[in-house]
């Protein structure tokens, strides 16, 4: 069998990691003949890939650190679509982070207008700028969604073919399910309530004052609570010091693994927006989403089109999980969202039932793994784009 030469772009770690699954799953459909070129990280390295510079050099956080880099970031999106155009590929997968990757696709789409190119992972265009869905008819040919209402969005929009393929964390379900002892630590007393205060720094700092009033309102009224904070290593100076103040203190932790444990104890969270609301869906703790965002980036929420900010009210359809924002991000709300879900009212049952809903939401109907069923499509793609412009250049 002739292999595969694939070139595959990420942008950051979460783009590695399923860039590397990505490439396990393409190896075992093509008996591993597969040759990658393009841009990763370890994930990836570990399936084979040679990255052309490492990811540190653009995976940057906060608004002026982007700044300085700015020179670098666009040294690396030429020197990315350079070696592709050279390379001259079977086809493309550039994998999230937009800001980067699309930059890289557009290039060399100019350059090679009849190589496939592949999307992995909707740019969110159901929320932010839908503009973005009909100008990526240019240069993708197939979006590999991870949320089940992304492909009916970008039909909607005018988008590229899109096709939903599974969200990562379906294969990672055993590791969020609790097991007999951990379903009986959800209901032991004082109860523990996992803490996720967000991944950024900027994160942390806003949300981390209210979150502690709020779980000290919340033990006034339910009596003594134990606190887990699972966070990431880079904001976990940020996270302690600030927890040193609260009433209650709670245990951090920064290993993925405590992460993972922390959710399968819990009997209820309070979490920052972000990828943490759905693990903590998926794991059947019922939660509290919150957010809040400067003062300068406020207004821009009319500029936003999505009728909930917590990606399981998105899955779901409906606002099953309380989103308090900033005005509403007070440890007075906070505390009397929370409260009902961690005693045994119909408020919290109504959320597991809710919550349970997400399995049958998520899973592919065909019971393919988002790894296989990604690589599928990116083959399907490959092979539809080559016979409408000649000959295949690998073998099937």
């Amino acid at each position: 069998m002739t292999a595969l030469r694939l070139a595959l772009v990420a942008g950051e770690a979460s783009g590695d990691h399923l860039g590397g699954r990505l490439m396990k799953a393409l190896k075992a459909e093509r008996d591993g003949a597969l040759e990658p070129i393009g841009v990763g990280g370890e994930a990836m390295a570990a399936e084979g890939l040679k990255s052309l510079f490492p990811l540190a050099d653009i995976h940057v956080m906060g608004a002026t650190a982007v700044l300085r880099r700015l020179p670098t970031i666009f040294r690396r999106i030429r020197q990315s679509a350079e070696a592709v155009i050279a390379a001259k590929p079977d086809g493309l997968v550039i994998i999230d982070a937009p800001d980067f990757t699309h930059r890289v696709a557009r290039r060399v789409r100019a350059a090679l207008p009849d190589l496939p190119i592949v999307d992995y992972v909707s740019p969110t265009v159901w929320a932010w700028r839908p503009g973005r869905a009909r100008a990526m008819r240019d240069y993708v040919d197939c979006v590999l969604a991870l949320l089940p209402f992304e492909p009916a969005a970008h039909r909607r929009l005018g988008g590229p073919r899109c096709v939903y393929v599974g969200h990562p964390l379906v294969e990672r379900l055993a590791e969020l399910r609790p097991n007999a002892d951990e379903l009986r630590e959800r209901e032991a007393k004082p109860p523990l309530i996992a803490v996720l205060p967000g991944s950024r720094p900027a994160e942390v700092s806003r949300l981390m004052p209210p979150f502690g009033a709020a779980l000290a309102l919340l033990a006034e009224r339910a009596g003594p609570l134990r606190l887990a904070l699972p966070t990431l290593p880079h904001v976990e100076s940020d996270a302690r010091a600030l927890a040193a103040s609260w009433p209650i203190r709670p245990r951090v932790e920064t290993s993925e693994a405590a992460k993972l444990a922390i959710f399968r104890a819990s009997r209820a969270a309070l979490a920052a927006s972000g990828t943490a609301t759905l693990e903590l869906a998926l794991a059947g703790v019922p939660l509290v989403g919150a957010y809040r965002v400067s003062a300068l980036e406020w207004p821009l929420r009319f500029l936003v089109k999505a009728p909930s900010v917590l990606l399981p009210n998105l899955v779901l359809g409906e606002k099953s999980v309380p989103e308090l924002l900033q005005d509403e991000c007070t440890p007075e709300r906070l505390a009397a969202a929370l409260a009902p879900l961690v005693e045994d009212s119909g408020e919290r049952r109504a959320a597991q039932a809710a919550l349970a809903r997400l399995d049958g939401l998520m899973r592919l109907s065909d019971g393919a793994s988002p790894s296989a069923k990604a690589a599928q499509i990116v083959l399907e793609t490959i092979a539809a784009k080559r016979s409408g412009a000649g000959a295949s250049a690998f073998d099937a």
